[in-house]
């Protein structure tokens, strides 16, 4: 094995890190706030805490998920997606939505577009598995 070899640079390190990551959460919730795209994911949150923390959360959250600081597990002691979801009614439609808000906030974002494809294919695995309702 070659002791020398490096690991290929994170989801994270190839958005560029924690600035390009918060502005694509902010410009996500600006989406699902004010997007006909958005108004499935948007509904769902009035059901619960609302929007506006879930900007910090989400922030943390996909840091760590894609490879970067672990903040989410730091603050919450998990970062299970599934068991965060688990008190929410997700089918098809709000996985669209919330797909379709994702790819906005990325081209309304400097997240360099040979890296956006890599960025959906992992978020587009997360999305599809918080799916519990048909």
């Amino acid at each position: 094995m070659n002791s020398g070899a490096t690991r290929p640079p994170s989801m994270f390190q190839q958005i560029g890190g924690e600035e390009p990551l918060r502005r694509l959460v902010n410009a996500f919730y600006d989406i699902v706030e004010t997007h006909p795209d958005g108004a499935p994911v948007h509904a769902l949150h009035q059901h619960g805490f609302g929007v506006a923390h879930l900007r910090e959360a989400q922030f943390e959250f996909l840091c760590g998920f894609l490879g970067g600081p672990r903040y989410y597990a730091e603050r919450m002691g998990h970062s299970n997606l599934r068991q965060m979801h688990a008190h929410v009614a997700i089918g098809q439609e709000e996985v669209v939505s919330w797909l379709r808000c994702m790819v906005h906030a990325i081209e309304a974002t400097d997240i360099p577009m040979d890296v956006a494809p890599k960025l959906m294919q992992h978020l587009t695995r997360a999305a599809e598995a918080l799916k519990n309702r048909p």
